[in-house]
């Protein structure tokens, strides 16, 4: 990997630090408990869109590792890493497709990252009870994923594709 490829990695998984803490200041808008809108996934789509593959999955692993060990417990490192990875892998297999704009394929990570959370639930609290709950963060998924997608996209349309670094 080049110099110039390592430091804008650095540069984006510092950005998406910074997104989760301002994130975790925002007062929740609506008491449903975990749904976020999910700030840190403009780093992780932009990346996908403007770098590669295994930089937008590195950065969120990354991401996901250093906010655990900084903000949250082993439960929450649970959730964010099971639902991280489940929409990264989603959303890099429909842009690979090439069947869906950016906007579609935040959409899905959104949705994908709430079931993975939910999938997550209920193995650690042995329940499928908890299921009912997938219908309220799927819309909470679908919007906060527009809106993601729809910040991704001008991010990425600004800064183009940087296939050189």
């Amino acid at each position: 990997m080049r110099t110039k490829k390592i430091t804008t990695i650095g540069i984006l998984i510092a950005l998406a630090l910074i997104l989760s803490y301002v994130e975790s200041q925002i007062p929740a808008f609506v008491a449903i408990p975990g749904m976020k809108l999910g700030l840190t996934n403009i780093v992780v789509l932009t990346t996908l869109y403007i770098l590669d593959v295994k930089s937008a999955m590195l950065i969120n692993v990354i991401r996901i590792i250093i906010v655990a060990i900084l903000f949250g417990s082993a439960m929450s490192f649970a959730f964010s890493f099971v639902g991280g990875m489940l929409s990264t892998i989603v959303m890099i297999l429909l842009k690979k497709s090439g069947r869906m704009k950016i906007i579609g394929v935040s959409a899905a990570g959104g949705i994908t990252h709430n079931i993975g959370q939910i999938l997550t639930a209920m193995v650690l609290l042995g329940t499928k009870a908890i299921a009912w709950y997938l219908p309220v963060l799927w819309i909470s998924g679908i919007f906060s994923g527009v809106i993601i997608g729809i910040i991704g996209g001008l991010v990425t349309a600004r800064l183009g594709k940087l296939d050189q670094i």
